[in-house]
C-alpha cells in the first residue's frame, strides 16, 4: 500500500510539471486572439519608440544600440519581478534548479536575438530586415515539429504561414527598399536572429512548467539584459543626455516588454506553439500603423491594407485547424 501511494504521488508531481495550472482566461479560445494581438501591438509600438529613443539620445553606432536594448530589457526584468512579487504575494524568485534553464532562455531570447538583429540591421535595409525577421514563425513551427508532441507540421499551418509571410512582403514593396545582394553580416545575421526567435518560442514552451510565467519572464529579461549591457560596453557603446522624456520613453519600453513577454510566456504555457507564433506576423503591421501615428510616417496605402488582410487570413487559417489538439 505505501508503495502504491508513492507511485500515485510521483505521477501527480510529474503531471504538475508537464501541465500548467488551469486558467479560465488563458484557456479561453475567445481570449487568445485578443491577448496575442495585444502583445504584438505592444511589440509593434516598440519600433517607433526605438526610433524616438535613438533620435533623443543621439544613438547611431551598433554598440550603443545594443546597450540601449540592454537597459530596456534589464529594467523590464526588474519591473516584472516587482509586479510578479506583488501579484503572487511572495518574492518572485526561481528555484536554483530552474536558474540554468532560465538563464539559457534569456541568452537565446534576449541576448543572441538582439545582438544579431542590431548588427544585421546596420548592414541591410529596414524592409529586408522586416521580411527576414518575420520568418521566425516558420522556424518556430519547424523546430516545434521535431521537439514537441502535438506540434506536427500540417498543410493548414504551412498555408497560413505562407499567407501571413506574404503580407509582410507586400507591406515592404517600396521601390528600392529591398536593395540587392546578400551579406552574411547583414541579411545573414537577421536570419540568425529569426532562427533564435523561433527556437526561443519552443524552448520557452519546454521550460514553461518550471516556474510561473512572471518568474520566467523576469529572470530571462534580467539575465539577457545584463549580458546585452556587457556586450554594449565591450563594443564601445555609450549613451548620454538622458532627459525626462527619454527616461519616460525607456520606462514605457521596459513596461511593454514586461507585460508582453509575461502574457506571451503564459500563452505558450497553455497553447500550441504554432497557434501562438503565427500572430507574430502582425507585429510589423502594428509597427507601421503606430509609426504613422507617432512619427507621421505613411501608414494608409493599398500595400499596407493588403498586408493586413493577408496577415489576418494567415492567422485564421492556422487557428481553424480541425480536430482536437491540446497544449503540450
Amino acid at each position: 500500500m505505501p508503495e502504491t501511494l508513492r507511485i500515485i504521488i510521483l505521477m501527480k508531481e510529474q503531471n504538475n510539471m508537464t501541465n500548467p495550472p488551469r486558467n479560465s482566461l488563458l484557456d479561453s479560445k475567445a481570449a487568445v486572439p485578443f491577448l496575442a494581438l495585444f502583445c504584438c501591438a505592444l511589440w509593434g509600438s516598440a519600433f517607433p519608440c526605438i526610433k524616438l529613443g535613438y533620435a533623443w539620445l543621439q544613438i547611431s553606432d551598433t554598440g550603443s544600440q545594443i546597450l540601449f536594448a540592454g537597459y530596456r530589457f534589464f529594467l523590464a526584468g526588474i519591473l516584472t519581478f516587482l509586479l510578479g512579487s506583488v501579484l503572487e504575494r511572495k518574492v518572485c524568485a526561481p528555484r536554483w534548479k530552474s536558474v540554468p534553464m532560465i538563464f539559457g532562455q534569456g541568452i537565446l531570447q534576449a541576448t543572441i536575438q538582439y545582438v544579431f538583429f542590431y548588427i544585421g540591421l546596420s548592414h541591410t535595409t529596414g524592409a529586408k530586415a522586416s521580411i527576414i525577421n518575420a520568418s521566425n514563425a516558420f522556424f518556430a513551427i519547424i523546430i516545434a515539429h521535431f521537439l514537441l508532441q502535438n506540434e506536427k507540421i500540417t498543410w493548414r499551418k504551412c498555408i497560413g504561414c505562407f499567407v501571413g509571410f506574404a503580407g509582410v512582403i507586400v507591406m515592404n514593396l517600396v521601390p528600392g527598399a529591398l536593395g540587392d545582394g546578400f551579406s552574411w553580416n547583414g541579411e545573414g545575421f537577421v536570419l540568425l536572429c529569426s532562427i533564435a526567435y523561433g527556437a526561443s518560442s519552443v524552448t520557452l514552451k519546454k521550460i514553461g512548467h518550471l516556474e510561473t510565467s512572471t518568474t520566467i519572464t523576469a529572470f530571462q529579461l534580467l539575465f539577457g539584459g545584463a549580458v546585452l549591457i556587457l556586450i554594449g560596453w565591450i563594443c564601445g557603446g555609450q549613451i548620454h543626455g538622458f532627459t525626462i522624456r527619454a527616461i519616460v520613453l525607456l520606462i514605457y519600453m521596459a513596461a511593454l516588454s514586461a507585460v508582453a513577454f509575461s502574457i506571451w510566456t503564459a500563452l505558450l504555457q497553455h497553447h500550441l506553439v504554432g497557434k501562438i507564433a503565427i500572430y507574430g506576423f502582425s507585429i510589423p503591421v502594428f509597427g507601421v500603423v503606430l509609426s504613422g501615428l507617432l512619427l507621421g510616417e505613411t501608414m494608409v496605402n493599398l500595400f499596407n491594407l493588403l498586408a493586413l488582410v493577408l496577415v489576418s487570413v494567415g492567422i485564421i487559417v492556422v487557428n481553424r485547424t480541425p480536430g482536437k489538439q491540446t497544449a503540450n
